[in-house]
């Protein structure tokens, strides 16, 4: 069933809270003695995969900087309860933008992958064979959307729509978002099986699913794409001291394709096993393109209910 957007995020941001300007205390030494600090990584597909990509990362941050970080693997609607216990965040651009005006986290670095660098550009799409050759064509059909909090598996989409004169509320006759683990591949396969008219995904997903041969991108058709965008990115909640996170970024901007770290009895490269392909500096005035979307597509932390 239809859910409106705005009781979507009137639950998901009844659970956010400002905090504090204090300095960060690190949580209770391990037996070396090093101040422990916790990174919290957004899950993109599964626990799992964000465990085994992030993983060599944490382990190979705590060697340089000669301190231990723990990392904790957090879902996506649950970054505003937990974010004041963390040191260091890795989210997509629209929780860093929420996460700063509530929370007060400031951006350090964003992740590149592929031919957009750090950017990620939002796509309609449907079938090759469909009837629907325009975005206008999709009044009264069915989609189905990435997870409300992905800035271009949601959001990029519901801004083309808006632009279109199509009120996702409104216009469509269903839509809906797929629940459990890998939702931009259900998404894929929710069109590609005929269950949805259109849908909505990062173009990447859609690529790098051909390139595994999960798919054929001749079987589909691109209605739209949205605006590239920000998109991962590692932040520092404002209670760090300021030099741990001067070296935290320094530390992120200096890997290279060959950079490795020894890792449960493996020598790995760390931005292969991260999926990036490197890191760059950021500032927060970069992220303004995504305040501007996110406000004229009613999200947080913008939404008016």
């Amino acid at each position: 069933m239809k859910r409106p957007l705005s009781l979507i995020f009137l639950l998901l941001m009844l659970t956010a809270c400002h905090s504090t300007s204090q300095q960060s205390k690190p949580v209770a030494a391990k037996k070396d003695q090093r101040p422990t600090y916790r990174i919290g990584y957004m899950i993109c597909n599964s626990e799992n995969e964000t465990d085994s990509r992030f993983r060599p990362l944490t382990a190979y941050l705590s060697q340089q900087l000669g301190v231990n970080f723990e990392m904790k693997a957090i879902d996506t609607t649950d970054f505003v309860r937990q974010v004041d216990d963390l040191d260091f965040t890795h989210t997509n651009s629209l929780l860093y933008i929420i996460m700063h005006q509530v929370h007060g986290v400031e951006v350090l670095a964003t992740e590149k992958k592929d031919a957009l660098g750090s950017l990620s550009q939002g796509v309609i799409f449907t079938l090759a064979k469909s009837k629907l050759k325009t975005v206008e064509d999709l009044k009264g059909k069915s989609m189905l959307f990435g997870p409300p909090l992905a800035p271009t598996g949601f959001m990029s989409q519901v801004d083309v729509l808006l632009k279109h004169g199509i009120n996702p509320e409104k216009d469509l006759s269903f839509y809906s978002v797929p629940k459990g683990s890998f939702k931009h591949e259900q998404v894929i396969y929710g069109v590609m099986y005929g269950k949805y008219d259109a849908g909505a995904v990062p173009l990447a997903d859609l690529q790098n699913m051909a390139a595994e041969n999960k798919i054929s991108l001749d079987d589909f058709r691109i209605l739209a794409k949205a605006d590239p965008i920000p998109y991962c990115n590692f932040a520092v909640n404002q209670r760090v001291d300021p030099a741990l996170a001067k070296r935290f970024k320094e530390a992120l901007l200096a890997i290279t394709p060959d950079t490795t770290v020894e890792y449960e009895g493996e020598r790995l490269k760390v931005l292969s096993r991260a999926l990036v392909t490197g890191y760059e500096a950021a500032k927060d005035s970069e992220f303004d393109v995504v305040r501007e979307m996110a406000k004229r597509t009613n999200m947080p932390p913008y939404q008016k209910y």
